[in-house]
């Protein structure tokens, strides 16, 4: 069954029954289909991530920004900023490639949604 989860300037898909491209990623004016393997990477690695930003966030300063990273054979991630207010960028390395971003705020949205898509 297809889903869409969505919020003000961002978009998570995800539809089993797609050919190819079986996921979807948005932002304010931009969206890109992935595939199932692409969009499984994306959520793996963004909620390892926040859960990092999490753990190492008791031993910041409140001034401190931070900027994390993580890849995989298709994807790159980086989140950027505090601990409560961070940024999510994302390139796509495989066929088609592209690139999208949520600024602090709607990245946090983006990652409470993920659990609640359900891939497979």
């Amino acid at each position: 069954m297809r889903q869409i989860k969505s919020g003000q300037g961002w978009r998570l898909g995800w539809d089993p029954e797609a050919p190819e491209f079986r996921g979807l990623l948005g932002g304010e004016h931009w969206a890109l289909e992935l595939t199932a393997a692409e969009l499984e990477d994306f959520c793996r690695l963004t909620l390892q991530l926040a859960t990092t930003l999490q753990q190492i966030s008791a031993e910041l300063m409140a001034e401190e920004r931070i900027t994390c990273e993580a890849e995989s054979e298709l994807l790159w991630l980086e989140v950027e900023g505090y601990p409560q207010s961070y940024s999510l960028r994302f390139i796509l390395f495989t066929g088609r490639g592209g690139e999208g971003a949520w600024p602090p705020g709607t990245a946090a949205e983006v990652i409470r949604a993920i659990p609640g898509l359900r891939l497979f």
